[in-house]
């Protein structure tokens, strides 16, 4: 029995070191998954990019002297596998947080348990309502303008530039879809019963959409509101294309407007097609001169200079992981969960390097969402140029 309560305890301090190290370590571990494989993998290239970003970061002294060690791994957009290895970051690893992980099933799959764990989940690339819930989740903080306000500037759009519109609307069948799809219809208010003529869903399973495009098509909408995710983008990019359709407004959300996703398609076929942004586009000729894009084509060339710089990938990588290092610099010496957490919380007015001008980062403990503003952009075949007035979600 004696032997039976040593072993205990010892069991008892090793798991309480277990989290002693992960607050009290020399390293800053945090921990991440993302799509490397499977429909969504293009999303890879911005851990890739959070790679090289906390290569340099290391290479130049670490943050307050720690070094971060990053583990990135694939979850094929999978929520069982994103599970598996959120638990194994958490519990063998030892993070100190979850942050940038992709996707609304797959970081819901995970939320309760982070939570539970009072494990930061922090900047989860998904724009669903639900991230931005302190009182429910105090350990989850979104890492994108939310889907419900995207949504909502489209249709603003919609309203001032075709108020006779006949609209039809293409969603994925999830979380992701329903948020966007909500916002815009919000925003139509009570016109939206008229205007939306046709609707249409598809699973992330399906291996085409092709006979969702055909029966919106006959519907005679004259605009298409896309909410797609990955390989879908392209093939509904692609397929409007193939069987003539030419509607005069064409919407895909941010999260779709990666070159990556538009290549396959034909980047002539995605002439025309409307998304919005907080970011720079950093291959805009526009911004050549601009000190934030300088300083991200010179950490490019000496990180990742075999990169293809037109995918936004990896601009966005880059963006989200100048304002993780916000928070991080922000807690001086304590990297305790609990001050991350308070850190992130309290970002007041935050410029980043990408970020575009008119627009800053700010938190509250009582209002979790970081970016609140966007604009408009139209794709011209070779990159997106931006238009109209910064909006919001008012």
């Amino acid at each position: 029995m004696k032997l039976a309560a040593a072993l205990i305890g010892m069991s008892l301090l090793a798991l309480a070191g277990g989290s002693a190290h992960a607050e009290g370590s020399d390293e800053i571990r945090i921990g991440q998954t993302l799509p490397y494989s499977g429909p969504a993998s293009g999303f890879g290239a911005i851990g890739r990019t959070q790679e090289a970003f906390f290569e340099k970061i290391n290479a130049e002294g670490g943050i307050g002297g720690r070094k971060v060690k990053f583990i990135t791994l694939d979850d094929a957009y999978s929520p069982p596998k994103t599970v598996e290895h959120t638990r194994k970051l958490v519990e063998q690893d030892e993070v100190l947080m979850m942050f940038g992980s992709l996707g609304t099933a797959t970081n819901s799959a995970v939320q309760r348990y982070l939570n539970a764990k009072k494990v930061p989940q922090l900047f989860v690339l998904s724009g669903a309502s639900k991230w931005a819930e302190p009182a429910k989740y105090p350990w989850t903080m979104p890492g994108m303008a939310a889907y419900e306000s995207e949504g909502v500037v489209y249709a603003k759009h919609i309203l001032k530039a075709k108020p006779d519109a006949k609209i039809a609307i293409l969603s994925q069948n999830d979380d992701f879809g329903r948020d966007y799809v909500a916002g815009f219809k919000r925003a139509l208010g009570t016109r939206a019963a008229s205007m939306i003529i046709a609707e249409a869903t598809y699973e992330t399973s399906a291996p085409t959409i092709s006979s969702q495009l055909s029966t919106l098509k006959s519907s005679g909408a004259d605009v298409l509101f896309g909410v797609v995710l990955g390989k879908f983008t392209s093939q509904m990019i692609k397929g409007v294309a193939e069987i003539g359709w030419k509607p005069e407004l064409f919407f895909v959300p941010t999260s779709a407007s990666s070159i990556s996703f538009l290549e396959p398609a034909g980047l002539d076929n995605a002439v025309g097609l409307i998304s919005s942004s907080n970011q720079k586009d950093t291959m805009d000729p526009q911004w050549a001169d601009d000190p934030g894009v300088k300083e991200y084509f010179a950490f490019m060339k000496r990180y990742m200079p075999n990169a293809d710089l037109a995918n936004s990938n990896y601009a966005a990588g880059y963006h989200y992981a100048t304002l993780l290092m916000t928070v991080l610099r922000a807690c001086n010496d304590d990297f305790s969960r609990d001050n991350i957490m308070r850190q992130a919380a309290s970002l007041k007015d935050v410029r980043l390097p990408l970020l575009l001008p008119g627009m800053a980062v700010s938190t509250g403990t009582e209002d979790y969402l970081p970016f609140q503003q966007l604009q408009l952009r139209r794709f011209n075949g070779k990159s997106w140029v931006q238009f109209g007035d910064v909006l919001d979600d008012r």
